[in-house]
């Protein structure tokens, strides 16, 4: 029987009765100093000595009695008879209050001169100029940091009490295979847990992960009792959501008491709070980036009330090069693309949904859309937190359009030479769109070469005339069917096909065909089934779920599919001309026009390199010829 959920409680109300229905756990433990950093200082530190503990010397010089320099001048100079020779660090002797740098001396025999006086306790650092004996060094809950641990060593501490809590980490679910193993249909690899035990880790926490537990709530009952009892905070990752098999609130209702179950929220509304032998047990969706809402905004915030650290946030204001929809009512987390152009912070969201683990992993931030708020506009100006170092926002390039594996393996050189491309498949109008608006750096492109399948010119060009473009040939690409079993193109009436979207190349090169060959499109079991790109058909074909589709020779190859060729394709790189100035797009073009990068697509197989880096604009025709010079500005890598 599916369950359903009762109500969902807000995103304030949650927090709020979750702080306010668990005390701190008095516990600590003796951590060894050079493993503190990060740690929360439970007691007070004081110094167990001064320091320095006796007078030293801060310059090489001499130890004089002050007032034996009483009335040295140029005319007048004096001469020392009593005086030690002394080093940066060594001791002063107790007879001598001052010291006096060895170039402003003049040795005279076994003396020396002097032509100027000495204050009292001159270059001299008296005993606990630094600290004295006793003195606090670090007050309770002070987080450590790194250059700390030098002056603690040097105060003579060795260990600090730092604040500690248990957490125990439940994975639960039958489909479950631990990390190393490869899934089978209908398994999935645990990773929540592991993701749980370093996240939390890294504020302080000693986590216990438990092995996997089938779904059976006898023994769910049984590792969460064990949990409870040796634990401040139990963490049960699925088994919270509606379905049939998820038994986690029944079984906490059965052991202690069910706090909330289902919360306003976006990614993360199955999320639940109860409470085993008074400890908190917090319920984790099974969905990956539901866990980890629920570990960013329910399980750390909790560890903050402790007296723990927040999670470092760098807030910043982006404005949307895309709309951002969000459903009324539901307080919603949204992986963000953070990237400058020109002046401007430009932020992407990422297609949402709780499953695409890969949104955090390209994302450099996240923003909160508020329960009241059912979205924002293109160009709106919001708040974004970074979850990467701020500097990087201006080493990150947005590349809306097609995606190949070419711009794959080109962003990963570009990474070596510190830049960030995040590339979306919106397809070409996307890329397009994009430029027009100035809301993205560059747009890869798929551009069909003219060819007896098309009347007129580059097809592309017909519907976008602009006169500002530059176009930075990749690579010449076969176009063909991808398919298991070596499909040709008459082939296709009689199997299942995949489409891509209307403005992809792919697609417009099997519109054409169709047209040539004077094939209705209705004859095409699966025409009107579309997907975003020729990485979506390849997956599809390998998953079984289509027969064949449109997709490039090197795309097929990727994912070990047979490829029957019918056409070429130039994958070049779009970008406003005065952009062609940009230091950073500069780099990416002498990357292209690097033997290092042909030699990866050669390797790949499929790729025409012989035209990579040549500079293309559009002329009044709208078609595509060379711009003059060829050769890049000065200053481009690889030149």
């Amino acid at each position: 029987m599916v369950k359903r959920y009762l109500s969902l409680c807000s995103l304030e109300q949650a927090l709020s009765l979750m702080k306010s229905s668990f005390q701190a756990p008095q516990c600590t433990e003796i951590v060894s100093l050079t493993r503190s950093t990060g740690r929360v200082v439970a007691a007070p530190v004081y110094a167990k000595y001064s320091v320095p503990e006796v007078n030293i010397s801060a310059m090489d010089g001499i130890a004089v009695r002050s007032r034996d320099t009483v009335g040295a001048t140029d005319r007048e100079p004096v001469t020392l008879e009593v005086f030690a020779r002394v080093n940066t660090g060594n001791i002063v002797p107790p007879e001598f209050d001052a010291v006096i740098m060895i170039e402003d001396t003049w040795e005279v025999g076994d003396r020396f001169q002097i032509r100027k006086s000495a204050a009292p306790w001159q270059h001299v650092r008296p005993a606990g100029e630094d600290i004295r004996e006793g003195r606090l060094v670090l007050p309770k809950g002070h987080v450590i940091r790194a250059f700390d641990i030098g002056a603690l060593a040097t105060y003579g501490i060795t260990h600090i009490e730092a604040r500690a809590v248990n957490i125990g980490i439940i994975p639960t679910g039958s489909e479950l295979v631990p990390l190393g193993v490869r899934p089978g249909p209908g398994q999935v690899v645990e990773s929540n847990t592991i993701m749980a035990q370093v996240f939390l880790g890294a504020i302080g926490a000693k986590c216990t992960r438990f092995p996997i537990v089938s779904d059976d709530p006898d023994l769910i009952a049984e590792s969460l009792l064990a949990a409870a009892k040796e634990n401040d905070l139990v963490i049960i990752s699925a088994g919270s959501s509606a379905g049939t098999r998820d038994f986690t609130a029944d079984v906490i209702s059965s052991l202690g008491e069910l706090l909330f179950h289902g919360v306003a929220v976006k990614p993360g509304k199955p999320v639940l709070l109860g409470k085993i032998q008074g400890k908190p047990v917090l319920g984790l969706p099974g969905y990956p980036l539901a866990a980890q809402t629920a570990l960013r905004e329910f399980a750390a915030p909790l560890l903050e009330s402790w007296g723990f650290p927040p999670s470092p946030k760098y807030p910043v204001r982006v404005r949307l090069a895309q709309a951002l929809t969000s459903d009324l009512g539901f307080d919603e987390f949204v992986p963000v693309f953070v990237g400058r152009i020109g002046t401007t912070l430009w932020g992407t969201p990422f297609v949402r949904g709780p499953v695409v683990q890969m949104a955090t992993v390209k994302a450099n931030g996240y923003t909160h859309i508020p329960a009241p708020v059912e979205g924002y506009e293109t160009g709106h100006e919001l708040d974004v937190l970074l979850t990467t170092d701020p500097g990087s926002v201006d080493r990150t390039l947005f590349f809306p359009g097609s995606i190949d594996p070419a711009l794959e393996e080109l962003a990963a050189i570009a990474h070596d030479e510190g830049l960030f491309i995040h590339a979306s498949n919106v397809g070409n109008d996307g890329g397009f769109f994009a430029l027009r608006r100035h809301a993205c750096h560059a747009a890869p492109v798929s551009l069909p070469i003219a060819s007896p399948l098309f009347s007129t010119g580059d097809p592309f060009m017909q519907h976008r005339p602009s006169r500002d473009l530059a176009f930075v040939h990749i690579a010449k690409i076969e176009q063909g069917i991808a398919s298991r079993d070596g499909i040709a193109f008459d082939d296709l009436p009689g199997v299942r096909f995949i489409n891509t979207r209307k403005d992809s190349s792919s697609r417009q090169v099997f519109d054409a065909l169709l047209r040539m060959r004077d094939i209705p499109a209705a004859r095409i079991n699966g025409y009107l089934q579309e997907v975003y790109g020729p990485q979506a058909v390849a997956t599809a074909i390998r998953n079984g779920f289509a027969d064949a589709g449109m997709c490039t020779s090197g795309i097929a190859g990727k994912y070990g599919l047979r490829f029957v060729p019918l056409a070429y394709e130039n994958y070049e790189l779009a970008v406003q001309q005065e952009m062609l100035e940009d230091p950073r797009i500069c780099t990416i073009i002498g990357l292209i026009r690097s033997p290092s990068y042909q030699a990866v697509l050669k390797r790949i197989g499929g790729y025409d390199v012989s035209h990579a880096g040549i500079i293309r604009g559009m002329a009044d025709d709208s078609t595509l010829t060379e711009l003059s010079p060829t050769a890049p500005p000065a200053g481009y890598p690889g030149t």
